[in-house]
């Protein structure tokens, strides 16, 4: 009885996520940028990432998932716009990632910031070396595997001292709309 209680509440699972995803799709907004929008965004990008991040591309294509939130898509780079900031996405190329600054939680702080949550001192077990506003990738103790990217709200070395508080705004995170729309897509 109780097995049969347990498929049917998977199958209605496996419905609502099956309509979740039809949602995203029908939504999903999709251009092309002009040579010259492309050239403000790789500007831009190249002002907030580090240089040999910056991809050479000569068009950016656009998804839009909802208001203010973007992927952008050119050759074999993937971006995530939120709230103005541009941020690399997870599922891309992790040499990418790897080029960017970065804090290691615990892995008692792994199910919040996979929720979303801002990244807190006492969490953090490791600090790569950043300043306040730098675009930072959040990665776990164990494994060592991207989880998050947000911006840095304190430089590391202030970070290090604190004993308490917000460190990282997460902006991008595993499984978050931006991830669940690119495998749509």
């Amino acid at each position: 009885m109780l097995y049969r209680i347990v498929i049917k509440l998977c199958m209605v699972v496996e419905q609502i996520n099956t309509v979740t995803r039809i949602a995203v799709l029908i939504n999903l907004k999709t251009f092309v940028l002009s040579k010259s929008e492309t050239g403000e965004l790789l500007d831009k990008l190249g002002s907030a990432w580090p240089q040999d991040a910056v991809p050479k591309v000569k068009s950016i294509k656009v998804y839009e998932i909802e208001e203010g939130r973007r992927l952008l898509v050119a050759d074999e780079t993937v971006a995530v716009q939120i709230q103005g900031s541009i941020v690399p996405f997870l599922g891309g190329k992790p040499e990418v990632l790897q080029r960017f600054p970065s804090v290691t939680v615990d892995m008692g702080a792994v199910k919040f910031v996979c929720n979303g949550a801002k990244v807190m001192r006492p969490g953090i077990t490791n600090f790569g070396s950043f300043k306040k506003g730098d675009i930072v990738v959040v990665k776990d103790q164990t494994h060592g595997k991207a989880l998050a990217v947000g911006v840095a709200l304190e430089d590391s070395e202030a970070a290090k001292a604190m004993a308490k508080g917000y460190v990282v705004e997460n902006l991008h995170y595993i499984s978050d709309k931006m991830w669940e729309a690119y495998k749509e897509i």
